[in-house]
C-alpha cells in the first residue's frame, strides 16, 4: 500500500555565522534527492513543508560535480530536484497534521541549523512524532531540528535517545567550525542526545527506537532504506 511522507524541509537561504555574516546555504540536494527518489521509486507520496510554506532553497554548492561522484551524478541530482513538483508547492509546516502521514523524514544542510533549530512549529510536529511511533527520518544537519523539540517539562523530547549527526571533525574539515556561532553535535550533546559518531564521510544510521538518523550526505540513502523497510513491515 503506498505511504504518505512528510519531507520537513528548511525555509532559510542562509546561516547566520558567529560574526554576523551570512553563509549562503539552504538543503543538501543528496539529503533530499536521494530519499526522494527512494520513496517515489517504492510508490510512496511526498509532501513537503516549510516554515512559513516558502520554496526550499537548494545549497548552491550541493550541486557541485565534486559532492556527487563527478559530472554525471550532479547533473542526475539536480534534475531530480527539478522534476520534484512537490518542492515547488510546499505546504505550511503550522498548517500539517501529523495523522495525515505515515512518516516524516528531515534532510539537512545547513539551513535548519538557522530556523528549524529554533522553529516550534517543527519542535511540536517532532515531539508528537516521536510519541506517535511512526518512523521518524532526520539526516546531516536534520538533527538541528531536534533542539526545538522541548516537551511540557522543559526537556528536550530526545534526550537518552541514540543519533547520528554531522560531527564537529565533520564541520571542522568543511572548513566551517571555527566560523560557526554553535556546533551542532555541541549543542545536541548539551540537550541530552547522545551523538554516535562514525568516521568523518561516510555512511553512518543510527536506529534508536522509531527514530532513524543519519551522520552526513552519505548517510540519506541507507536511511532512506532503513524508513522504506520499517513502513512496509
Amino acid at each position: 500500500m503506498p505511504k504518505k511522507i512528510l519531507f520537513v524541509m528548511t525555509g532559510a537561504d542562509h546561516w547566520t555565522l558567529a560574526d554576523g555574516t551570512r553563509h549562503p546555504t539552504g538543503f543538501w540536494a543528496e539529503e533530499a534527492a536521494a530519499p526522494y527518489e527512494a520513496f517515489k521509486a517504492a510508490g510512496h507520496t511526498v509532501t513537503v513543508a516549510t516554515p512559513g510554506g516558502v520554496v526550499p532553497t537548494v545549497d548552491a554548492g550541493s550541486l557541485a560535480p565534486d559532492f556527487n561522484g563527478g559530472e554525471e551524478g550532479a547533473r542526475r541530482v539536480a534534475e531530480v530536484l527539478a522534476d520534484a513538483e512537490e518542492l515547488k508547492s510546499p505546504v505550511v509546516l503550522a498548517d500539517v497534521r501529523l495523522d495525515d502521514y505515515d512518516a516524516v523524514f528531515y534532510p539537512g544542510g545547513h539551513g535548519p541549523m538557522e530556523d528549524l533549530a529554533v522553529d516550534a512549529d517543527s519542535g511540536r510536529l517532532l515531539v508528537r512524532a516521536l510519541a506517535s511511533g511512526k518512523p521518524l527520518g532526520v539526516v546531516c544537519h536534520g538533527p538541528a531540528a531536534l533542539l526545538a523539540a522541548v516537551g511540557e517539562d522543559g526537556a528536550n523530547a530526545f534526550a537518552g535517545y541514540r543519533v547520528a549527526a554531522f560531527t564537529n571533525e565533520e564541520e571542522t574539515q568543511a572548513g566551517l567550525a571555527d566560523k560557526a556561532a554553535w556546533l551542532l553535535e555541541d549543542r545536541l550533546v548539551a540537550a541530552g542526545v547522545e551523538v554516535q559518531a562514525g568516521e568523518p564521510w561516510a555512511p553512518n544510521v543510527v536506529v534508536d527506537r522509531n527514530l532513524v538518523t543519519g551522520q552526513n550526505p552519505a548517510s540519506a540513502a541507507p536511511l532512506a532504506a532503513e524508513l522504506l523497510k520499517r513502513l512496509s513491515a
